[in-house]
């Protein structure tokens, strides 16, 4: 079967548009997902981050949504028909784009709802009616209570990032949006990772699914060259620096586990000169976007995140993601180095081990199966010089003088030689000229004779500041009357 999006038979406005935006051949995963999905039956998909899951999903569903399709303005003539639920925020943002650009030639409508925003732009959209609604939990629930959003004729269910939509953070959000929803529907789920727990719970929502996996479970994309660091977490700072200097890396994720680490980390960068910006969950969303935008442009040089931009997000031509903090949860560093070499370019992948760290890193090489080999950094720094001095405020190259320890003994010999010995030295300084009264015995005081400090002269001391001036005596020129 060819794997070429024409071979597909999509509808003729899908076709454009997948025209327009470049795509020729399917990824393994989109091969496999489409047809499927296009007979209407459910599927639990998993590839690795960065394959085209998003197209995967968003193609066949409008395709069997273009029966619905009119340019009626009626909200009613537009009920939501399709929702897409994933776990962040940029990745909801992120999707929702994809979905209009793969729309545009259609009457079908789609938007996009999430927290950090204003609610009132976002009921208006939903007002106007909406056949695709792509939704954080957390905010769906928010306009479902508002009456904003009604689900009851909802055909397809997607779930993006399914392992972390089925996390324990996100499990009551889900179960009461289910409730909400029809229960003849097709569900989707999709992720990059898949445990067995995930797996058991994802089948009591869907319905003799298909499970479709085009890689190994918790794989990592093979054109990722992985390193890793032995780092004190003193060092990891200086350790960044010198790895993107020495590499030449342009741009870079630079991940971290904390929200307060990850603010510090992006501050104490820029002093050093690297043009860094934060992202994590206490950011404004409208702060969030800005830095996400200035990071896709190319205005900054390191994006320091924690987790919440680890999940899909697609920007292309990342050379490398640096874990500056090993994950705590492993199924991360999959999807954190994920954000590199993506649709099969090549990337790189550094995370820095402090000696902390045993108990992650014996994780991470159970979820990979592979033992982890750790590198020792090398600081520049911390390297002798290519020129040294010999002793004599002259610099020359090492290569002239040999090694730097016979250099430096032999300069030290030759100063020792040329210096004149101490106690000739000593010999040879003037003596200090003595005083004779030092010299005198002591002689008591005849008895009831005063002290000497009582005896000496007194000067006057005068009661007038130093401060004040006296009258200087002029002339007068006319005499006072007696």
């Amino acid at each position: 079967m060819s794997d070429s999006f024409s071979s597909l038979g999509l509808a003729e406005p899908l076709k454009r548009a997948v025209a327009e935006m470049g795509y020729e051949q399917m990824t393994p995963i989109q091969a496999q997902a489409i047809p499927v999905v296009l007979t209407g039956r459910d599927v639990m998909g998993a590839a690795q981050t960065g394959t085209g899951k998003t197209a995967a999903f968003s193609l066949p569903l409008l395709q069997r949504l273009l029966k619905h399709e009119n340019s009626s303005t009626s909200p009613a003539r537009h009920p939501v028909r399709a929702l897409v639920l994933l776990p962040t925020r940029e990745l909801a943002d992120q999707v929702a784009q994809q979905v209009k650009l793969y729309a545009k030639h259609t009457n079908l409508r789609s938007t996009v709802v999430f927290g950090g925003m204003d609610m009132k732009p976002q009921t208006a959209e939903l007002k106007k009616g909406v056949e695709v609604l792509v939704a954080t939990p957390g905010r769906l629930l928010d306009h479902i209570e508002a009456k904003n959003a009604v689900l009851n004729q909802v055909e397809y269910v997607v779930l993006d990032e399914a392992d972390r939509m089925l996390d324990i953070g996100f499990l009551p959000d889900l179960q009461r949006i289910l409730s909400y929803l029809p229960k003849q529907r097709t569900t989707l789920l999709f992720s990059a990772t898949f445990s067995p727990e995930i797996k058991r719970l994802a089948n009591s929502y869907l319905h003799d699914p298909t499970t479709i996996e085009v890689s190994r479970p918790n794989a990592t994309a093979s054109t990722v060259e992985q390193h890793f660091f032995s780092v004190g977490d003193d060092d990891k700072r200086r350790a960044v620096r010198q790895l993107v200097r020495q590499r030449g890396i342009s741009q870079a994720f630079v991940f971290v586990n904390s929200k307060l680490g990850c603010a510090r980390l992006a501050r104490s960068l820029e002093r050093d000169g690297l043009k860094a910006v934060a992202m994590h969950g206490d950011k404004s969303q409208d702060e969030r976007l800005k830095a996400l935008a200035a990071f896709k442009a190319g205005e900054v040089d390191l994006l320091v995140a924690t987790d919440v931009a680890a999940r899909g997000l697609d920007i292309k031509d990342v050379p490398a993601v640096f874990n500056f903090d090993v994950p705590f949860n492993p199924e991360d560093y999959v999807h954190r180095i994920g954000r590199t070499g993506r649709a099969g370019a090549s990337g790189l992948a550094i995370t820095l081990v402090s000696p902390g760290d045993g108990r992650l890193v014996a994780d991470l090489e159970k979820l990979l199966k592979k033992k982890l080999e750790i590198e020792p950094i090398e600081f520049e720094e911390d390297r002798p010089r290519g020129r040294i001095n010999d002793g004599r405020r002259t610099w020359r190259d090492r290569g002239e003088l040999g090694d730097d320890r016979d250099v430096m003994e032999r300069s030290r010999e030759r100063e020792r030689s040329e210096r004149p010995p101490r106690r000739e030295a000593y010999a040879a300084a003037p003596a200090a000229p003595k005083d004779p009264f030092f010299e005198q015995p002591y002689e008591a005081p005849a008895e009831g004779a005063a002290p000497a400090w009582e005896t000496a002269k007194k000067e006057p001391v005068s009661r007038v500041s130093s401060n004040i001036k006296t009258k200087r005596k002029v002339a007068a020129l006319f005499k006072t009357p007696q």
